[in-house]
């Protein structure tokens, strides 16, 4: 599960992309520093998972992670090519989500493609090329399926219907994700970058982390009227507490006024965004974090672990992670009746601690 990391050139999109990942790709003060997308994993911060390992006096643990994408800079044009648009947009298509870096700081020793901070102006930018590419993948369906729908079948005369006015909707402005969802044009929605979640990143000065500033404002407004989720990260700060011991770290932000990194709520808001739980699995030998779909049955979440899990599914003991840490130990919580059994098609939840009793 990938989220890709987008935005105008210059914005702070590969230094967002360290901070999250610690993967060390270039970032430099002139626009396409980025050309080939680069690939990273970010650790979901999880306190539940480390208060279950020590309760567990596990050896090892392992948290859950989400996939980051940083792809090259957009500008405008790119729908037509201009640009990197052709790659940015191919390589946007294989996520599953979008996260959209605005610069909401002002910096002269950091060109602004536009020549000037405006970052309403820059979502629009983005939106539209990305609409316009949207816009160009429906018209091309529905002439396809426009001329299959003059054989009189309904079913596809219902489609054209619907691509009509889903080709309408786009071109009033509006991203997919904001469209009906309807069985006709499902499978045309599942192409479309506007279809895909979007998370708006502000990204800010260091001065501003706490409290934000008139440029992050804007970009919270704009995400509330879209329906969309917004974060306030500051990428400068993000790299430089990434440099400090853990301790120092923490002192650091919290002269700042503040109380955790944007890190820790990027991942968070990202892993909110693909509709994603944590389930754990807990013992003396290892206690790990597990990433499911919200809606995700027990056999399912087995699947996670392995396949054999699945296929020979038994039952689940199932205790929510606060119980067992409360009881301090997996013994003591059944003891309590803190731990029950569930079957197959029980839905997990998230902060669920999980037993799979399988056969094979």
């Amino acid at each position: 599960m990938k989220v890709g990391i987008v935005g105008l050139p210059n914005v702070g999109k590969s230094t967002v992309f360290n901070s999250l990942t610690r993967a060390g790709a270039e970032s430099q003060n002139y626009p396409f520093t980025t050309i080939d997308p680069n690939l990273g994993v970010a650790v979901v911060p999880d306190g539940r998972l480390g208060a279950l390992a020590e309760t567990m006096r596990s050896k090892s643990v392992v948290p859950a992670t989400v996939d980051f994408v940083d792809i090259a800079g957009l500008v405008r044009g790119a729908s037509r090519g201009e640009g990197l648009g052709n790659q940015f947009l191919g390589n946007i298509r294989e996520c599953e989500a979008v996260a959209h870096v605005v610069r909401c700081f002002e910096d002269e020793n950091v060109v602004h493609v536009h020549g000037g901070v405006d970052p309403t102006g820059d979502i629009e930018t983005i939106n539209t090329e990305l609409l316009l590419a949207d816009l160009a993948t429906v018209e091309r369906r529905l002439e396809r399926v426009g001329k299959a729908a003059k054989s009189g079948d309904p079913m596809l005369r219902a489609e054209a219907a619907e691509l009509e006015k889903l080709r309408d909707h786009l071109s009033g402005g509006d991203p997919a994700r904001t469209y009906p969802k309807n069985g006709a044009v499902a499978e045309a929605l599942g192409t479309l970058i506007t279809a895909k979640p979007t998370l708006y990143v502000a990204n800010v000065d260091e001065a501003s982390v706490a409290h934000g500033n008139r440029y992050s404002a804007a970009v919270e407004k704009l995400a509330a009227r879209e329906g969309a989720e917004a974060v306030r990260i500051s990428a400068r700060l993000e790299a430089e507490v990434a440099e400090l011991p853990e301790d120092e770290a923490r002192e650091y932000l919290a002269m700042l006024g503040v109380e955790s990194t944007g890190f820790e709520e990027f991942v968070r808001a990202a892993y909110r965004l693909l509709g994603l739980i944590t389930f754990f699995t807990a013992g003396e030998k290892e206690s790990r974090a597990w990433t499911v779909r919200e809606g995700s049955t027990a056999r399912r979440a087995a699947g996670r672990i392995h396949t054999d899990m699945e296929r020979g599914f038994i039952a689940a003991e199932t205790g929510n992670w606060e119980d067992i840490v409360r009881a301090g130990s997996w013994a003591k919580a059944r003891e309590e009746a803190k731990v029950r059994l569930e079957g197959r098609d029980y839905v997990v939840k998230d902060g669920d601690t999980i037993l799979f009793r399988f056969n094979v």
